[in-house]
Order: structure tokens, then C-alpha cells, then sequence
């Protein structure tokens, strides 16, 4: 172990932080060993890496040589941010910010960084397609992102921008699963009309960042997406139907509506959704299925996924 590289992995016990622990854990002849970067090395979800064998190392995103500490000593890094903890865009810029100083003052190797696209670049403050949201953002959680990649060019830090998809986790842990109407049935309800939306497993997000720093000569410097199927809401629907055993229903809602739905965030997901339908091809091209699979060949589609994780989906 001592002659393996150390790879530093922010949210390490979140979806996509997990994932990449875990790949690096179960490579029991790899290069690498992973340390684990968490706020709370007393939650279940830490001392459970840390059964496994990762080291734990408790890291404030908020501090700046707290980053520092904890990239001292890493080959890599896995830089992933948390907007929906705070819902402040120059929050998670800032943090971007110490992210990729504190890499560079640590002399990382290889930096994996999870963005999306800072959406302005196709649709201007001034365009009227999507309301303009805190006053200059379009889609505020992605473009705060996508503006922040600059961050790590300036540093001069050897990064991989890694380009994620709609995580399929978000059918069970941020409500988006399908409800049951007045009259019993099952609907899926989301914004994306007829266009096919790029979705993933989180755990293939790990997986195929594990990938990209097994093989860094061929991805620094370089942007690359990832999907696992690009679907419809109703080819989506139609695969719950034959999952779940029970009739699913797609249900197009109008982007206005789900931007007026009130819950923290709709106006910012509402934007997204619409990003996503105006603009797939741009967004779905930039996360070429057959492309993905040759960095992580066992990626799961959305059929796979769905058999081994319904069970958790919540039915209402």
C-alpha cells in the first residue's frame, strides 16, 4: 500500500464521491489508494468506507488550507461540489476556487472535475426563452459550474472535466419517481416533452472517473461526458411499466408549470429541464453512450439499473 498513489476524493460519501471509492477499494492490484474526504467521519456512510479499508480525512470545502491539508501528499483528486446543500451558485464558484488553489499549492497530478455546461453560452441573459434567475444565471446549479472550470485552467492544474448526466437515483431520493394520480394509477411528470434526456447511474459516474485517472495521459486536458442510455420521458415510462409490473403513464408537464411548482429549486430545475429539451443534441452528444462505454465498459442502461434498484423507488 505504501507504494500506491493516494487519489483525494471530495462528497466521498455521496453519489458520485461513493462510487469512485469504492471502484478504487474493490481494485485490490491498482495503482491507487483512496482517500476519503468527508465533513463527518462519524456518519455511517464514513465509517463504512473506512471499513473498507479507505482512509478517512475530514475536509471543510468552506476552508481553504482544510483543502489544502487534505490534498497534501494526492496523486489526484476528485473535485465534486454540493449546490443543493446551500442553493448558492457564488458559494460553489468559491469553493471551485480554493478547490483548484489548494491543488495546485498541493502539486496534484490529475484533477477529475465534475462539471455541466454553463447553460448563458446558449442562451444569453437577454433571451427571454427561460427567465433570467437570481439576476444572472439561466440555470444557476449548472452554470456556476460550467463557469468555474476556468478556475482550474488559471491554476495550471492537470484537469479532466468530467461532464455528468441525470443521475437515475433521482427516481428515488429527490422525488422525482412516478406518483399515483386521483385514480390510482402511475404517471412519470417531468419537463423534457419529447426529447431524450442523457441519464446515468451515480455509481457509474465513480467507475468511470476511476477510469479516467487509470489512463490521465489520455484524458488531462481534456473534456469528456458520460451516459448510460438517452431515453424519452415516455420510453423512460415504458421501461417502469415493465419493471414495476403495473401500467406507467408519461406525463409531459410544461416547463412553466414545474418552474411554479414551489418546492426549493423548481425555478432552477425548470430552467435545466428546458436546457435539456431545447438543446439535445448539443447535450446528449457531448455524452456519447458508445463513448462512455469505452471508459467503463460495464456501464448500465437504464433497464439494468431500474431491476436492481426499484425495489428502493418510492410508490406513492
Amino acid at each position: 500500500m505504501a507504494d500506491k498513489k493516494v487519489i483525494a476524493v471530495l462528497g466521498a460519501t455521496g453519489a458520485q464521491g461513493g462510487g469512485l471509492v469504492r471502484a478504487i477499494l474493490n481494485d485490490k492490484e491498482g495503482e491507487f489508494k483512496v482517500r476519503a474526504l468527508t465533513r463527518n467521519l462519524n456518519s455511517d456512510k464514513a465509517k463504512a468506507l473506512g471499513n473498507m479499508g479507505a482512509e478517512l480525512v475530514a475536509v471543510d470545502v468552506d476552508n481553504y488550507d482544510s483543502l489544502k491539508n487534505a490534498f497534501w501528499g494526492a496523486y489526484g483528486v476528485y473535485a465534486v461540489t454540493f449546490f443543493w446543500e446551500h442553493f448558492s451558485p457564488e458559494k460553489e464558484t468559491a469553493q471551485v476556487a480554493s478547490i483548484a488553489k489548494a491543488a495546485k499549492e498541493a502539486n496534484v497530478q490529475h484533477v477529475v472535475w465534475s462539471t455541466l455546461e454553463d447553460t448563458r453560452k446558449w442562451v444569453p441573459l437577454d433571451d427571454n426563452r427561460m427567465p433570467t434567475l437570481m439576476g444572472k444565471y439561466k440555470v444557476p446549479h449548472l452554470d456556476s459550474k460550467g463557469e468555474a472550470d476556468k478556475f482550474f485552467t488559471e491554476q495550471g492544474v492537470p484537469t479532466t472535466n468530467l461532464l455528468t448526466s441525470f443521475y437515475w437515483e433521482n427516481f428515488i431520493y429527490f422525488g422525482m419517481n412516478p406518483k399515483k394520480g386521483e385514480d390510482g394509477k402511475l404517471a412519470l411528470s417531468l419537463p423534457v416533452g419529447d426529447r431524450k434526456l442523457a441519464g446515468i447511474a451515480a455509481e457509474d459516474i465513480g467507475k468511470s472517473a476511476y477510469e479516467i485517472f487509470k489512463n490521465g495521459n489520455q484524458y488531462i486536458g481534456k473534456t469528456v461526458g458520460i451516459s448510460g442510455e438517452q431515453l424519452t420521458g415516455k420510453q423512460m415510462a415504458d421501461i417502469f411499466t415493465k419493471s414495476l409490473g403495473q401500467a406507467v403513464t408519461y406525463n409531459a408537464v410544461p416547463f412553466d408549470v414545474y418552474r411554479g411548482l414551489g418546492f426549493p429549486g423548481a425555478d432552477d430545475l425548470g430552467n435545466m429541464f428546458q436546457f435539456f429539451h431545447d438543446f439535445e443534441n448539443d447535450f446528449c452528444e457531448a455524452r456519447n453512450v458508445e463513448k462512455s462505454r469505452t471508459i467503463n465498459p460495464p456501464m448500465q442502461d437504464f433497464k439494468s439499473w431500474l431491476e436492481a434498484n426499484k425495489s428502493k423507488i418510492p410508490l406513492e
